[in-house]
């Protein structure tokens, strides 16, 4: 049996065990991450498989492709609060880490220990979801499978993305980071560092990595051209307008009792 084989047969296991990842973190690798491109395409081998099947649990019918079935989720130190969460067989769920009603958390994702996936939320395909972060009510972390060899949305430990953000195309937010209420951010967005006087831009090739313990509010900028000023026009615009400190940890600490 092949290499390839192998993680194809047991690849749901291994990706709920947490022994294979879509990525993982490596101090050599671009931004601090390799990309397991072999996972990835495993999992897209998997929608290939036309079949139908029908799982039933407590009150809820899933009708769904039979190689991605719904996830048991009966052991297990998390919780997974009752009111309509699904989560997909092939996504990690680390010890301790809550998910909260109607949420969603796709194949080949992995949300770390102590993480707080909040109401509304969507954990696309193959995201990588620290330790210790907080994702509020309304974030949508999109997926990535394609191609193979893209970075997944990444969001490192101890991050906090605020109500309603969006994180799309193989963004990266560093360790302790926080997102403010409202911020999309996607591969290519560009981010105006107001502290260091510099904007971060990110490219197909080299999604946008949000700096270590950054704090980062929507904002608009005043576009150009006559057009734009006879009618007042402005562009959303992602801001970093300073780095965390204690006051910015205190605003969005979370209240252990919660977790």
């Amino acid at each position: 049996m092949t290499v390839e084989t192998g993680i194809r047969a047991a690849l749901l296991d291994d990706l709920e065990s947490g022994r294979v990842r879509a990525a993982v973190p490596d101090p050599d690798a671009p931004a601090g991450w390799r990309v397991h491109a072999e996972v990835k395409a495993a999992i897209l081998e998997r929608f290939r498989d036309p079949a139908i099947a029908t799982w039933t649990a407590g009150p809820f019918t899933f009708r769904d492709r039979a190689a991605v079935p719904p996830r048991d989720l009966t052991e297990g130190s998390w919780r997974v609060v009752p009111g309509g969460t699904s989560v997909r067989r092939g996504a990690y769920l680390g010890a301790n880490a809550v998910v909260m009603p109607p949420s969603y958390v796709n194949i080949g994702a992995w949300v770390g220990d102590e993480s707080m996936v909040d109401s509304h939320v969507l954990v696309g395909s193959c995201a990588q979801i620290g330790a210790g972060v907080h994702l509020a009510a309304g974030v949508t972390i999109g997926g990535v499978l394609e191609p193979p060899g893209a970075r997944p949305v990444i969001v490192e430990d101890g991050a906090f993305v605020g109500a309603g953000s969006a994180l799309l195309e193989g963004v990266l937010v560093g360790r302790g980071a926080v997102i403010g209420a409202g911020v999309t951010l996607t591969g290519t967005s560009r981010l105006f560092d107001l502290v260091r006087e510099t904007v971060l831009v990110g490219t197909s090739e080299s999604p946008l990595a949000v700096p270590p313990g950054a704090v980062v509010i929507p904002g608009a900028r005043v576009l150009e051209g006559a057009f734009a000023e006879r009618h007042g026009l402005s562009a959303s615009v992602a801001l970093l307008v300073k780095d965390r400190d204690a006051g910015t940890s205190a605003r969005v600490a979370l209240e252990g009792a919660l977790r």
